[in-house]
């Protein structure tokens, strides 16, 4: 009895969780495409993505191996058509009419991997499939997850202008893996329940360029500065962690999938008219000296509808912030002069 009561419990509270992550109200038609579909992040977000009722037509794409995975995941139940697209003669067809293109596209990173390494890949990989967003889907708004999204950002902020298609309010780098990170670890120190706690997370999307607030935590908790610390280096260090406990098996895949398809959720509930959507993100910014930063954004119907202040910070947190500038600096022009060669 007290066991079918847990399983109940536990199952409706599931579905609380899933029907808050996904609500839908009044929905109109939404195309979705995601390139690098096949892959390690792509098929749990592909799946992730079919799950969610604001989604109409999902369209998967890669260079291999999609028709399977579109297969699999449009035997699913739920609202969206899914159609796979591979290899270069599809993109244009895997983009046309998207809404919302998420890039999980390139390679992962491996033990001993640097992000220079991911950079000498991905950097190409990034650049072609702009190019082709700016063709065929330039109005969409774009979820960057390719690494290293410090400089995968700004080579595809870089690629729009060339084509004269850049609209900043519609290029995103997701960062919402640092801040499902931050609030996952803050909790397990501060012993409160990880659904009610808020941590913002500032800066860039790799190591020491990653600044979460614990100063504006909530609720908030009264955290020793060492705790602090150990925090704020176990939320930069997170994908490391995964890399090293996977021993060579992947990347930090799934928590990825998981924070993306929570990103993406939040970019369809702004265009829908949802009000006061606000989610961290790496976009173009004027609140520090760096062209590009991650910190919380309002979302709208036409993408970033405001960059929020970064709010008090506190002595350790204002130290960090300069120590990341310089790093996420030179990363911003690696992109840059990536994208211009």
């Amino acid at each position: 009895m007290f066991r079918s009561m847990l399983v109940r419990s536990s199952s409706s509270a599931k579905q609380a969780v899933i029907r808050r992550s996904f609500s839908s109200g009044s929905v109109p038609e939404r195309k979705v495409a995601i390139l690098g579909a096949a892959g390690g992040i792509g098929q749990p977000l592909a799946l992730l993505m079919k799950l969610n009722p604001l989604v109409s037509s999902l369209s998967l794409y890669d260079i291999a191996n999609t028709p399977g995975v579109a297969a699999d995941v449009g035997h699913i139940n739920t609202r969206s058509e899914v159609v796979g697209y591979m290899g270069d003669d599809n993109l244009a067809k895997a983009l046309e009419g998207a809404d919302l293109v998420i890039i999980p596209a390139g390679v992962p990173r491996k033990p001993g991997m640097t992000r220079d390494d991911l950079f000498n890949i991905n950097a190409g990989i990034v650049k072609n499939l702009c190019t082709a967003i700016a063709k065929y889907c330039p109005h969409a708004l774009i979820n960057m997850i390719s690494n290293p999204v410090n400089s995968t950002v700004p080579i595809a902020a870089e690629i729009f202008k060339k084509a004269g298609m850049y609209d900043e309010k519609k290029l995103f780098g997701v960062t919402t893996l640092d801040v499902v990170r931050a609030k996952t670890f803050y909790a397990g120190k501060a012993n409160v329940p990880v659904a009610e706690v808020n941590v913002p997370v500032i800066g860039g999307h790799a190591g020491v360029t990653i600044l979460p607030l614990f100063s504006q935590a909530t609720p908030q908790a009264n955290l020793s500065s060492d705790v602090l610390t150990a925090l704020t280096k176990r939320t930069q260090d997170g994908g490391t962690e995964v890399v090293e406990a996977k021993a060579g098996k992947g990347s930090a895949t799934l928590s990825m999938a998981y924070a993306g398809a929570l990103f993406a959720d939040a970019c369809l509930k702004g265009l829908n008219g949802v009000p006061d959507v606000i989610e961290c993100s790496y976009v173009q910014s004027t609140i520090t000296e760096l062209p590009f930063f991650a910190s919380k954004v309002r979302l709208g119907k036409n993408g970033v509808e405001e960059v929020l202040d970064l709010g008090p910070l506190s002595d350790f947190e204002k130290e960090g912030l300069e120590a990341l500038k310089p790093e996420l600096k030179s990363s911003i022009e690696k992109g840059v002069k990536f994208a211009n060669q």
